[in-house]
């Protein structure tokens, strides 16, 4: 049985739709494509998340350079993850 294109986007929407994640904030399980606040579980989280973001308790610490490359060339993707 071959899906039709409306199919597919519909069984990818509810798959994505059940994804229960932690709350960023408090930890609180909540959906992750709920609306208006996903991936948080209220608009009080997302605010804060926001505020941090504003006071730089979250920050990129430096632009990616060639040379932070050159060492994940050729491995085997154990430490991608890894800070």
């Amino acid at each position: 049985m071959k899906l039709r294109r409306r199919d597919s986007d519909l069984i990818f929407r509810q798959m994505a739709k059940s994804a229960r994640i932690p709350c960023p904030i408090c930890g609180r399980e909540n959906e992750f494509f709920s609306e208006p606040v996903g991936p948080f579980c209220s608009e009080r989280c997302k605010l804060i998340d926001l505020g941090k973001w504003l006071n730089e308790d979250y920050r990129i610490s430096e632009p990616m350079q060639p040379d932070h490359f050159a060492e994940l060339e050729g491995g085997d993707g154990e430490n991608f993850d890894r800070p």
